[in-house]
This record gives C-alpha cells, sequence and structure tokens, in this order.
C-alpha cells in the first residue's frame, strides 16, 4: 500500500495512513487499499486550505465538522481552494446526523460559499444517499440504483439498473460512519457507498456536462444538522480519448502593472484555449509560482512556466528539478515564456537544455528592448500554423544557449536585432565580446524541440509586455505552441482567439501602494 500525503512528508504519512486504518477499524469498515497516487487533501488539524464560514465549519480530533445549530436560510459550502478536479477518484468516509449534505465535484464557485453542479448526495433520511444531483441545474440527474445516459441533446435514457433502490439503502450505515468514492473519468461518473455501486451516468449533454470544476461540501439549508468527513484523499486520473491537460504557471507579481503580468497572462492564454480546443484541452491555472494542490502534475501532459527567472526561478526551489524532471521523462511536455527562459547554468541548465533545447545564459544571452523586423517563421512546422511574420516591440532575449549540437531544435521565430541592441556595456544580462561581433546576424527567438522520450519543449523570449497579446500573429504562435506542447495537433490556420480591450486588461496585477513619505525632522 503506497500513500501520498499533503505535505510530502514520510513521516507524517505513515502516522496518517496507520490513523487511517485505526479510524477504518474502529468504525467496522474493512481497512481502504490505498493505491499509489492517493493523496490526502485535508490535515487533520485544521481547516487550511479549505474556504468556508467559520461558524459553521469546524476541526475536532482529525474531523471535519459542518454543523447548525439553528434553521439555515441559505445552504453553504466548505471549498477546496488548492486546485480544481477534472478526472479524479475521491475516497472519505462521512457520518451525517438530520438533513442532507453532498459532495460537489467539477463545480462552479458562484462566491460567497456558494456552488453550482455535480453533486454526490448524502443525507440522513433513506431516498437520496449515492445519487446525482446537479445543484442549481437539472436537479437529480440519476437516481440511486440508476445507471443513466443523457445524450448531446439533453436525452436520457435508463440503460439498466444497478440494484433496488432499497436493497442499497441497506448497504448504508444511518448515523454512524460510511465510506463514500467518487470516480470521475471524461463523462462517466460513478459513485460508491461502502463498496456498493449506488448511480452510474454517462454525461454528453452540450452545455452541461462539467469537465473541470471545484471540489467542496454541503451544509444544507433549512433544519438544524451535523456532517462529519474525514481521511479525505484524492488521486488524479491521466484524462482518457484525445484529451491532453495544460498546466499554467503564472509566477509572483514583480513588476509595475503591464509588465511581467504572469497571472493575467495565463488566465488570457486559458480562455483563449478554452474558446479554441476547449473539448479537447483541459487547462488549469496556477499562481503565485507553483501550485499549492500536491495532485496538479499527476495527471498533466504539459506544462507553461511563465514567471521571473535566474535564482529566483520557481522551477529551481527546493525539490522541483528533480520533480518537473521526472515529469519530462514521462513524456509531458515543457514550455517556457519571457523570463521563465532563464535558469542559472549550474542549476537548471543542464535540465532546460534536456526540456525545451535551450535557455538563457547569463554572460552568454543578452535581454534588450527592440522591435522586431525582418522576421522569420519555421516553414511547416504546426507551432507557425497561421501565423505571418509580425512586428512587436518587447525585451526580446537573444543569443540563447542551445543544445550542442542543436540540430534537433527548430528555429521557430528569428529577427535580425539592431546593431544599438549589441552595444550595451558588458554584463550578466546587457552584452558581452561574442554578442558584439555579431552585428547583422539572425538570432532564435523561439524555438521547440521533440524529445527523444517523446515530449515536446517550446521556449520563447518575448512576453515582457502583457498588451502585446493584442498582436494577432503573436498570440497565435504562442497558442499554437502551448497545442502543439500538449501533443495536440495545430489546426491548418492556427488556434483562432479574438481578444477584447476588456478581456485584455481584466485581471491584472494591482499597482503597488504608493510609497509613504518621510516626515522631516523638526
Amino acid at each position: 500500500m503506497l500513500f501520498r500525503q499533503y505535505l510530502l512528508n514520510p513521516l507524517t504519512s505513515l502516522f496518517l495512513l496507520a490513523s487511517v486504518l485505526h479510524s477504518l477499524e474502529a468504525a467496522g469498515l474493512d481497512p481502504i487499499q490505498i493505491e499509489d497516487g492517493f493523496v490526502s487533501i485535508f490535515d487533520g488539524q485544521s481547516l487550511n486550505g479549505w474556504g468556508g464560514n467559520k461558524k459553521l465549519w469546524r476541526v475536532e480530533d482529525g474531523i471535519l465538522i459542518g454543523e447548525t445549530t439553528s434553521p439555515l436560510k441559505a445552504t453553504t459550502y466548505l471549498i477546496w481552494q488548492q486546485g480544481k478536479v477534472d478526472d479524479f477518484e475521491l475516497l472519505l468516509e462521512y457520518r451525517i446526523t438530520n438533513g442532507n449534505s453532498g459532495i460537489q465535484y467539477r463545480s462552479q464557485d458562484l462566491g460567497g460559499f456558494r456552488v453550482a453542479g455535480y453533486q454526490a448526495d448524502m443525507e440522513f433520511g433513506p431516498n437520496h444517499s449515492g445519487i446525482l444531483y446537479e445543484q442549481d441545474g437539472r436537479g437529480i440527474v440519476t437516481r440511486r440504483g440508476e445507471r443513466t445516459s443523457i445524450e448531446d441533446d439533453g436525452m436520457k435514457t435508463i440503460e439498466k439498473t444497478v440494484d433496488t433502490s432499497e436493497n442499497l439503502q441497506s448497504k448504508i450505515r444511518s448515523n454512524d460512519w460510511n465510506r463514500y468514492r467518487i470516480v470521475a473519468r471524461g463523462n462517466h461518473l460513478q459513485h460508491f457507498i461502502n463498496g456498493e455501486l449506488m448511480s452510474e451516468t454517462t454525461d454528453k449533454e452540450i452545455g452541461k456536462q462539467k469537465a473541470c470544476g471545484i471540489l467542496a461540501f454541503q451544509l444544507h439549508a433549512g433544519q438544524p444538522m451535523k456532517v462529519e468527513f474525514k481521511n479525505i484523499l484524492l488521486k488524479r486520473l491521466r484524462l482518457t480519448g484525445n484529451r491532453k491537460k495544460l498546466l499554467l504557471l503564472a509566477g509572483r507579481a514583480s513588476h509595475k502593472q503591464g509588465a511581467h503580468e504572469f497571472r493575467a497572462g495565463c488566465l488570457l492564454f486559458q480562455k483563449c484555449l478554452q474558446n479554441s480546443v476547449g473539448g479537447t484541452l483541459i487547462t488549469a491555472v496556477h499562481t503565485d509560482g507553483w501550485p499549492n494542490d500536491p495532485t496538479a502534475f499527476d495527471n498533466a501532459d504539459a506544462i507553461l512556466l511563465f514567471s521571473d527567472g535566474g535564482n529566483g526561478h520557481p522551477v529551481i526551489q527546493r525539490n522541483r528539478l528533480a520533480q518537473i524532471d521526472a515529469l519530462a521523462k514521462r513524456g509531458v511536455g515543457i514550455a517556457c515564456l519571457h523570463y521563465g527562459v532563464e535558469v542559472p547554468k549550474e542549476k537548471g541548465g543542464a535540465e532546460f537544455l534536456n526540456w525545451i533545447g535551450g535557455f538563457f545564459e547569463t554572460n552568454w544571452s543578452v535581454n534588450p528592448h527592440w522591435t522586431l523586423a525582418a522576421t522569420e517563421l519555421a516553414k511547416n512546422h504546426p507551432i507557425c500554423n497561421g501565423v505571418k511574420p509580425f512586428e512587436v516591440n518587447d525585451e526580446w532575449y537573444y543569443h540563447m544557449r542551445f543544445r550542442e549540437p542543436n540540430d534537433d531544435v527548430t528555429k521557430i521565430l528569428t529577427a535580425i536585432p539592431p546593431d544599438s541592441t549589441r552595444e550595451r556595456p558588458d554584463g550578466l544580462h546587457s552584452n558581452n565580446p561574442t554578442v558584439r561581433s555579431n552585428k547583422g546576424h539572425r538570432e532564435v527567438l523561439a524555438w521547440a524541440y521533440e524529445r527523444p522520450d517523446g515530449g515536446r519543449g517550446f521556449g520563447c523570449t518575448g512576453g515582457h509586455f502583457h498588451n502585446n497579446w493584442a498582436n494577432d500573429e503573436f498570440r497565435t504562435l504562442i497558442l499554437n505552441a502551448l497545442v502543439w506542447t500538449s501533443g495536440i495537433a495545430v489546426p491548418k490556420n492556427g488556434i483562432t482567439s479574438h481578444v477584447s480591450d476588456v478581456e485584455l486588461t481584466e485581471d491584472l496585477d494591482p499597482p503597488p501602494p504608493p510609497r509613504k513619505k518621510k516626515k522631516k525632522a523638526s
């Protein structure tokens, strides 16, 4: 039995595993055969990582408790805030006293601890535990004991029954601990209680089915009630069919508003991709440099690193180089944008050469601001599909360090920098004799690399100014690259998207607070 815990601490993992098994035995339940890949998303001590009304939710003796002592006017939720779920398996134990509750998954956060979407139901009564309900949507989708198929047009068919609702209810312990298991794989959804299949749904309805969303627990409006949860384990499942998953990792704010807008840029890419290839590419944006979700990478097909670089690059902190290297060896695609292409040569350089084929090396590469001119795009490469030569003023790094020999690195975008960019004083990023001697030389600004392991890598040095994403050609180039890096075929005319002025500015980092003026000494 292999087990990973929320904090990735082996000693704590063993303790938690022992606690899980002990609590199961105490409750009279068979021990869980915990497979590799399951992660605890509840630390058993606090509401860290969860958001809800703290007057109604608490933790006691390793148990997460939601309780109302007077009638509740509006249904409320405790929301897992570390990430969203797509294809997954969830294991937990629950106990409910009065009222009804549920586990929301692939749901939408409406704000104010309100949620809409799929719900695996549970109740104190005899009718609804195990059903699939859609909160603020279609209501009861699949009753207990049913196998339901919903077609594209919403036509519902009960293909065959699992068992009678009465027989399944007899498997549920009243006012005692029960084990809930949810398996969501594509549009196929299964709810189990105490090892018994309660309901099974295939949801194909266009505009209604949910592929990704939040996870939450419910406290229902109405009579006073109490619901308890413990041993909450999550496992990501690899996406099936032709679907792929892309993680967009946005670094922390570091510049004035409008520059290094990592969060706004990633959210914009996500919106464009959802509108164009949302059926085949699932995207997840994680801000502040690195996911808090301990399962985030488990079913990823590609990763975008868009962040500050150098010694502050998120990927070189802690044990992350080894973590991402293991993913790369599994075939996960890796894309890096702007400052995200720079890592120290001695810590990350070798990995970047293996992952994406090149990187920004200090005392070798340079970072001037200039406007592209006489650009050339790779012929017959999918990343360049539908892209025309363009001119954009940006901080275009060049003279990158590439693999030797670099025959397997494709030059996606090249241009000739102005001679003036080669005349700056020597420095870590500004200039060096080799750069100065190459006036008139065409430089590589974006590149692609197909690794021997089958994974793909991409790097682009532009992306300093957020407003440049308004340029259709530049934006299409990056969207094409993200789709290609994820292992999806790029359409002949490229990824089409439209960005309004409002969309371009709606997620910008807030401007820094004004500096306080020092009082003059009297």
